[in-house]
């Protein structure tokens, strides 16, 4: 597993502050990024996690660095559907 992988939050049926709390207590225990990564109808509560996170709990501990956009084929019930997904990575601030 590498260490983006560990720092991966993978967003899905908990609340919005439970994820909220696990990523900040990953930024707490000394890393410097995390991804909030999102499929589908979860994507729009990734955005609030994201938010969340970086304007109200650590607002001048980190930043949101970068957001990735794609899509994924997944086989289902009735053959390929394609779904949305979203990386939001967050890094800790630089001193200036």
């Amino acid at each position: 597993m590498s260490k983006q992988e560990k720092n991966a939050v993978y967003i899905g049926r908990k609340g919005t502050m439970n994820y909220c709390l696990v990523i900040v207590t990953i930024f707490n225990k000394g890393e410097n990024e995390c991804t909030i990564r999102a499929r589908g109808r979860s994507i729009s509560k990734a955005v609030d996690v994201a938010e969340i996170t970086t304007k109200r709990f650590l607002p001048e501990i980190v930043e949101i660095e970068k957001v990735n956009i794609g899509s994924e084929e997944l086989e289902g019930d009735h053959g390929l559907k394609t779904v949305s997904t979203m990386d939001i990575v967050i890094k800790r601030k630089t001193a200036k």
